[in-house]
């Protein structure tokens, strides 16, 4: 990340230095009778933060850096998963909601499943935002026997200091960069030069508006620690088909019986039906062979 960094401050001073050249050497060839031109070199020199967008090291530029590179706090993301059962997910969601919601979190996404009829087995997932600072209390009460039991918890956490110190110095480089094309373009000698800077000014816009938008996910990310939840209603013992009992329930269980018997019994003939025609046909065969050697036998006995 540190040289993608130096790449782009380089490459933008060596846009700025090419652009304040042309701009310049073009004002000052226009117009030769002008002394106002010729001493543009002189006021861009003597202007206030001139030498700050053209080389980074100017009194504002060192006051940045300065700031940058003085101690701060880590930037930690903090995620956990949790699993829990009750008797009730819904009724459990509810709960956490509004554990979340005292602590100053919110809810940023929520999937609930509905169990089938009858049956308390439906599921609640939620995905919710906890301001950093209360984010172990919140885990705690959630993880509370009194919310429910807890099946799995998991918990990460990932240092983006240096990634948050490198957008913000991205964005601050960006911001003097247009700045300075901005004084540039007053300067503009020719429409193509006026194009040129315009053009330039654009993309170092776009470029600065996805560099704020990274460094305000970052922000919020770092304030807000992420807990992904499962919420599962408990399953109430067996099912209703193993409660019933007298006639009916024994003669539906004979009935099954009788049915994976028969569906059993039809399995093993269907697999024994070749191997059975085969040995028909070959006692076929040798059934057909001894009658003829028989009567062959019988025949010259009778003639004798």
């Amino acid at each position: 990340m540190t040289s993608i960094t130096l790449v782009r401050r380089t490459a933008i001073s060596g846009v700025i230095l090419l652009s304040g050249c042309l701009l310049l050497s073009a004002c000052s060839s226009a117009s030769p009778a002008s002394d106002s031109a010729s001493s543009l070199p002189a006021r861009a020199a003597t202007e206030p933060g001139a030498g700050q967008a053209q080389n980074g090291f100017g009194s504002g530029a060192t006051a940045t850096q300065t700031a940058h590179l003085a101690p701060v706090s880590q930037s930690i993301i903090y995620t956990a998963s949790l699993t829990l059962r009750s008797a009730s997910a819904m009724v459990t969601a509810r709960q956490a909601t509004a554990i979340v919601t005292a602590a100053g979190g919110y809810i940023s996404a929520e999937n609930a499943v509905a169990g089938s009829a009858g049956r308390p087995d439906g599921t609640v997932h939620l995905t919710l935002k906890v301001p950093v600072a209360g984010y172990q209390q919140v885990l705690a009460e959630l993880s509370a026997p009194s919310v429910g039991r807890q099946i799995a918890l998991t918990q990460q956490a990932a240092d983006v200091t240096e990634q948050v110190a490198n957008v913000s110095s991205l964005v601050t480089s960006q911001e003097a960069a247009i700045t300075a094309l901005q004084r540039l373009l007053g300067r503009a000698a020719t429409v193509s030069q006026l194009l040129q800077v315009q053009q330039q000014i654009s993309t170092d816009e776009s470029e600065l508006e996805s560099l704020q938008a990274q460094q305000r996910a970052l922000d919020h990310e770092t304030s807000y620690a992420t807990i992904s939840m499962t919420l599962q209603s408990a399953r109430h013992a067996v099912s209703a088909r193993q409660h019933r009992s007298g006639f009916a329930a024994g003669l539906g269980s004979g009935w099954r019986a009788l049915r994976h018997a028969t569906t059993a019994l039809l399995t093993a003939l269907g697999a024994a039906l070749p191997f059975l025609l085969v040995v028909l046909a070959l006692a076929g065969i040798g059934y057909a062979g001894r009658r003829r050697f028989s009567r062959r036998r019988a025949g010259p006995t009778a003639a004798g």
